[in-house]
């Protein structure tokens, strides 16, 4: 049987009800939208109804707490004082264990996984103590725990600033890219769906396809449902496999804007495997540069 070499990624409803009160143990609701014009669609969302003190943790495109607001593109990795100010801001302090939720808006876009893990990620790397909540905000509800409405209650004091690492580890920029694609350093991998990446869809950016030599494992194959519902240990470790993730050595995941791509990524880190970078413009940087080749099936 195969078992998770990071367990502690991911926490069970049930730990964290046990937790709710424990003021080292910070829960950060990042449901976002992918257009900007639904932003305070989400915002909305988490105030209608959440986790008991939990905090909104803004993960809009160019504003929010895990992007660059000065950035040509949406998501690019935030600097490291503009993360550890947003986190001191929701509470989390040092020694802070931070449990990341998200949800899937009632129209079943913007998977609450990919949110999950591109804040795991950027805060992972970041050298934050953060997890996963397991099946998200949805599991939450089913199970019959708790919820609150309004916004989180006011902090009466600022925990300093969790202590941030800047060097964006885990993060692969356009020039590891183009390495990988011209000798074959790294295996890409297209976290969109099929019809993206063979360039039936019009994709992200004004190129239709993929990168060339990337290959397509759709994030959505890697999750049991939307909502942070991954499969268990053997599971996911059976279908990364079946993409020959655990022999291609150095990994670079890539999507339309560095969202999807995390979810891969993450995956990976359950099993340890740590020579994995998500591509931070992805195709909204690769396929609007023509010098830079792209492919379609």
């Amino acid at each position: 049987m195969v078992e998770f070499a990071h367990p502690e990624y991911l926490v069970e409803p049930a730990w964290l009800a046990e937790h709710l009160d424990d003021p080292a143990v910070v829960v950060l609701d990042v449901t976002a939208r992918l257009t900007s014009s639904l932003h305070n669609r989400a915002a909305d969302d988490v105030a209608e109804a959440h986790i008991p003190g939990s905090v909104f943790f803004d993960s809009a495109a160019g504003h929010g707490a895990l992007s660059d607001p000065d950035a040509a593109l949406p998501w690019m990795w935030p600097d490291p004082d503009r993360i550890a100010a947003s986190l001191a801001d929701a509470g989390v302090g040092p020694g802070t264990r931070v449990v990341i939720t998200a949800r899937t808006p009632r129209a079943g876009l913007d998977a609450g996984t990919m949110w999950c893990t591109r804040a795991w990620w950027t805060l992972h790397h970041s050298g934050v103590d953060c997890a996963i909540l397991l099946g998200g905000f949805e599991r939450w509800l089913a199970e019959g725990r708790p919820v609150e409405s309004g916004p989180a209650p006011a902090r009466s004091v600022t925990p300093p600033p969790p202590v941030v690492d800047g060097r964006g580890a885990g993060r692969a920029t356009k020039d590891d890219v183009l390495a990988a694609v011209e000798g074959g350093g790294a295996c890409l991998i297209d976290a969109l769906p099929a019809s993206n990446f063979d360039g039936t869809d019009a994709g992200y950016g004004p190129r239709r396809g993929h990168i060339t030599g990337a290959a397509n494992l759709p994030f959505r194959s890697l999750i049991d449902a939307e909502t942070a519902g991954f499969p268990d240990a053997d599971e996911l470790h059976r279908r990364l496999d079946a993409a020959g993730l655990f022999d291609r050595g150095p990994v670079i995941t890539y999507c339309g804007g560095a969202i999807a791509a995390t979810v891969p990524a993450f995956a990976l880190a359950l099993f340890a495997k740590t020579d994995v970078r998500v591509y931070d413009g992805s195709l909204m940087e690769w396929s609007a540069d023509e010098s830079l080749p792209m492919s379609v099936d």
